[in-house]
């Protein structure tokens, strides 16, 4: 959530910011923020003068009774009962008025970073850069979802039958490098500095709130009625939920965890390639990393990010591009995203893995987190990264590592999987 004072006194920059993200009546919710701040002001101003009234008028009446004044007493009486009734409808308009904003200040998204492109839609994102060769398969080279039938290593109609559709069955060496990933992931994060969690994969509403998930995608996340919790859609938000109402100690600074989860998106599914096999699933396995950071260093702190999600995609010998999302493609509570995306050989596409991102204070304002720096409490900045989502990383590792005597393994994972080859 934007802070109050930086709207206040960034009125331009922020329907700049706003404008670049595409974002609709900026102007009107902007004005309406303003004008109910201003309102909130001024009713806490007479608020405050009405209490104060009522405070002297009330250590009046003592010295009144004592010097038998009754009528002046019984008068001042009067006043503060009427000062009391105005107090009170003040409060409760005041109370009114703050619920007003609030209900305003959470329709509207993060500003963008400068460097952040103009553009409305996927097409318009930055490449920053690309890393690798795109292999040449064979000429009977097949999509992922024909070799998982192929090898029997991973069962869709069984798990519509156990679920629903985007609910597969892993089995036998699909299981084994489907763990196989996760703990290289939660491995190579480890070396790099993050202390590891195993968050709940249930959230309840506050939470949700917290990270900028509600009240802003909740028809795309699980929801048990009964408990009121809601399913994950990624470790962020649990992981980013252990600091909310925490004041940070300087030396705790910066954070770094990571923490693998299954994740649920209620995701709308449409028909067609792009969605199918293990492109878009209701469930998937995915590790996360989230950092707390001092404001001057966060946007290091993302570059380092990236880079370690590079490696990762590096060691997996899978070609990647990285791409700096413009305006109109940005999550609602981002600063700053880069996507990575693998090449699908046999689908002849890009695939993204993974959304690194710099929340700045954003997120921080929800959650109330922050820390005493020089003297002065702060928000903290937030980011979190997908280090990495495993589907379409084991869609490009079956695809672009087929041959016809089966599909290699990359090295990196041989250790943690014990088999070479799938044949």
């Amino acid at each position: 959530m934007l802070q109050l004072p930086f709207i206040r006194e960034n009125k331009e920059t922020t329907l700049a910011g706003l404008r670049k993200r595409n974002f609709a009546n900026a102007e009107v919710a902007i004005d309406q923020v303003l004008t109910l701040d201003q309102n909130r002001r001024d009713t806490q101003r007479e608020l405050d003068d009405v209490l104060s009234q009522s405070n002297a008028k009330a250590g009046q009446i003592g010295a009144l009774m004592k010097a038998g004044d009754k009528a002046a007493a019984e008068a001042a009486k009067a006043e503060t009962a009427d000062l009391k009734a105005r107090s009170k409808d003040l409060a409760d308009a005041l109370r009114q008025i703050e619920s007003d904003l609030q209900a305003v200040l959470v329709t509207i998204p993060n500003i963008p970073h400068s460097s952040v492109p103009e553009g409305r839609t996927p097409e318009d994102n930055e490449v920053v850069l690309e890393h690798g060769e795109k292999p040449t398969l064979h000429e009977k080279a097949q999509p992922h979802w024909e070799l998982i039938k192929k090898y029997d290593i991973i069962d869709f109609e069984l798990g519509v039958k156990i679920s629903g559709a985007g609910f597969p069955v892993y089995k036998g060496k699909g299981a084994r490098i489907q763990r196989a990933m996760i703990n290289f992931f939660l491995d190579e994060a480890l070396k790099a500095g993050y202390m590891e969690v195993q968050p709940p994969i249930v959230v309840n509403e506050d939470s949700g709130f917290g990270t900028g998930q509600l009240p802003d995608k909740e028809g795309q996340m699980y929801y048990v009625m009964e408990d009121k919790l809601y399913l994950i859609p990624t470790a962020e938000v649990p992981i980013t939920n252990i600091y909310r109402d925490v004041i940070l100690p300087e030396s705790q600074l910066p954070v770094k965890n990571v923490g693998y989860t299954p994740c649920f998106r209620r995701e709308a599914g449409s028909w067609g390639a792009h969605v199918r096999g293990l492109n878009r699933l209701h469930q998937f396995d995915k590790v996360e990393i989230v950092r707390i950071e001092k404001p001057e260093n966060s946007y290091a702190a993302l570059e380092e990010m990236s880079l370690h999600v590079q490696n990762l995609l590096q060691k997996l010998e899978l070609p990647y591009r990285v791409l700096r999302l413009c305006g109109g493609d940005m999550g609602f509570t981002s600063a700053l995203t880069y996507d990575m995306e693998v090449w699908s050989a046999a689908q002849q596409r890009w695939l993204e893995v993974s959304s690194v991102s710099n929340f700045e204070t954003y997120q921080a304002n929800r959650l109330k987190l922050r820390s005493k720096l020089e003297g002065k409490m702060q928000l903290m900045h937030t980011l979190n990264g997908s280090a990495l989502a495993l589907p379409r990383i084991l869609a490009s590792i079956l695809e672009n590592n087929q041959m016809p005597e089966g599909i290699r393994i990359p090295k990196v994972l041989v250790p943690y999987c014990g088999f070479e080859t799938i044949e």
